[in-house]
């Protein structure tokens, strides 16, 4: 029985080991191949020490080589923290330090990076290098050529399903990324309940483009493998790169947040002129497609099946809009996956009725461990049922901190959020996060940011800042500061200069006033 996440690859290894299961650039990999890799990777890590549940920050560019490792660290028994290649030195090594990471898995130039940047990695006792440049380093620290032996190599499975397989780091309302951590049980849930829905099978050929860090992008990863089909790596810069790779590896499947669908359908002249049969189904989540952008790719590609989707990190998806509804619900984020139960619950605590707005709570085997090392924040999430009575037993569900309604049918409709995140381009940020970096210039006195509504990417990052006294602050200064400390999904869109920011009764920074006063 497929119990942990690496039973998956063994399986398909055993039933199809000459299948192509990765296709990374002009390299084709076998199912034989990803297991060897994935078995080499974790006979180093053992023999370098690592025990049952160290954790593996894997940091790395899309690639074969990160697949592997993502199945090597299960098979190690360890636990997966798989690192946004987008991220910056700082960044890295908040994660790295955050979960005390005892391995990195990266590449020479990254690494090289990283110590230049003196990013905090002082519990990383061990780094793995995919590339063979360089040699150790003298304290053996570094260990090149992580894939050149063990494929012979046995896991001990001494791991539950139970047992926390993977930390994913997601932005929270108040500071820095936290990690939410999986269980082998949760990620094998979240495979199993979108085969189903989505019809995935031994001959699909999914393309794709989101990060592994990314709980939708790790999930495409883990379906195609316990499917047995084929994943097509791609790491895009226009919106050509995507039709062209669709048509030459005939690929069926695509999953994608709102700012992917604008680069296509905006940007990609070949999107128009393309009509590439092999693709069967779209999907869309991390934000709100444009009914207008929705319309076109219907139109434009109406052979692929498009299925709209809704969901958070702590507990995957929540739910998902069959392609047949589109039309009579064209605003719904749909009703609940299978095997799961989602409602809503007002301020009284009361299951809303139609219509009636509340906060949307997920109930099923994706909701999340928590966060690491963060029980107090897991508490605010993670809580008893409140429908369910103690003496009906333990029933853990996740508040979503979504304002929802649902319709007479059971369909949902998303309001806003409860926080103050801003989701963008299917990110979640952390306005703190931001204020932090532009705080760190010395040349404000106060900084807020907020989000802004945006047509392609459901919002973007807008910040309002006071300078400090007798200093000159200029928003091409700034926003260079911004570029150079966070990734590009984090940046803000504009620096807006002013004299002083709307205060509540309390002396705090007014958000929905400032917020409010822009998008009138």
């Amino acid at each position: 029985m497929d119990y942990l996440l690496h039973h998956l690859l063994e399986r398909s290894e055993r039933e199809h080991p000459g299948k192509e299961a990765v296709i990374d650039r002009d390299r084709r990999l076998s199912y034989a191949r990803l297991a060897a890799a994935a078995r080499a990777c974790a006979a180093a890590l053992v023999e370098h020490g690592a025990r049952r549940r160290d954790r593996v920050a894997i940091h790395l560019d899309k690639s074969f080589e990160e697949t592997a490792a993502i199945f090597g660290v299960s098979m190690a028994d360890a636990v997966l923290v798989p690192v946004n290649a987008l991220l910056k030195p700082a960044q890295v090594g908040h994660i790295a330090d955050d979960c005390r990471a005892r391995f990195l898995i990266t590449t020479r130039a990254r690494w090289d990076a990283l110590v230049e940047a003196g990013a905090a990695l002082a519990s990383v006792e061990r780094v793995f290098l995919v590339d063979a440049e360089g040699p150790a380093d003298a304290g053996q620290r570094v260990v090149p050529h992580l894939y050149g032996r063990g494929a012979a190599f046995q896991p001990k499975g001494a791991c539950l399903g139970e047992d926390l397989a993977a930390i994913l780091y997601t932005s929270g309302s108040t500071g820095r990324p936290k990690g939410v951590m999986l269980s082998h049980r949760n990620l094998l849930a979240g495979s199993r309940i979108v085969c189903t829905y989505l019809g995935i099978r031994h001959a699909d050929r999914i393309l794709s483009v989101l990060p592994f860090s990314f709980d939708y992008g790790l999930n495409q990863l883990i379906t195609a493998v316990e499917k047995a089909a084929t994943i097509v790596l791609l790491t895009f810069r226009y919106g050509d790169e995507i039709v062209r790779t669709i048509v030459e590896e005939r690929v069926t499947g695509l999953a994608g947040v709102p700012t992917l669908w604008a680069v296509l359908t905006q940007g990609a002249p070949s999107f128009r002129k393309v009509r590439p049969e092999s693709l069967r189904y779209l999907t869309n989540s991390g934000g709100a497609v444009p009914s207008e952008t929705v319309k076109r790719i219907r139109e434009t590609w109406p052979h692929a099946a498009l299925f709209l989707m809704y969901g958070l990190t702590e507990a995957f998806r929540s739910t998902y809009l069959p392609p047949g509804e589109i039309d009579r619900r064209p605003t719904s984020i749909g009703r609940a996956i299978p095997e799961t139960e989602v409602f809503l619950i007002n301020a009284r605590g009361e299951r809303c009725r139609p219509g009636e707005p509340g906060t949307l709570i997920h109930r099923g085997p994706t909701v999340s461990m928590g966060y690491w090392n963060r029980p107090s924040e897991t508490a605010q999430v993670l809580r008893r049922n409140p429908l369910i009575s103690e003496h009906e037993g333990a029933d853990t569900v996740c508040f979503s901190g979504d304002l929802v309604k649902m319709d007479e049918d059971g369909y949902f409709y998303f309001i806003g959020r409860t926080d103050a995140m801003i989701k963008s381009s299917g990110y979640r940020i952390s306005p703190t996060e931001v204020e932090e970096v532009l705080m760190a210039t010395g040349k404000l006195a106060q900084a807020a940011v907020i989000g802004l509504p945006d047509p392609l990417a459901g919002e973007h990052v807008h910040a309002v800042v006071v300078p400090a006294r007798g200093e000159a602050a200029s928003q091409d200064d700034l926003l260079a500061e911004c570029a150079r400390a966070l990734p590009v999904h984090m940046v803000p869109r504009e620096v807006e200069i002013a004299a002083e920011l709307p205060r509540s009764p309390n002396g705090k920074v007014d958000y929905k006033r400032l917020r409010a006063e822009r998008i009138r």
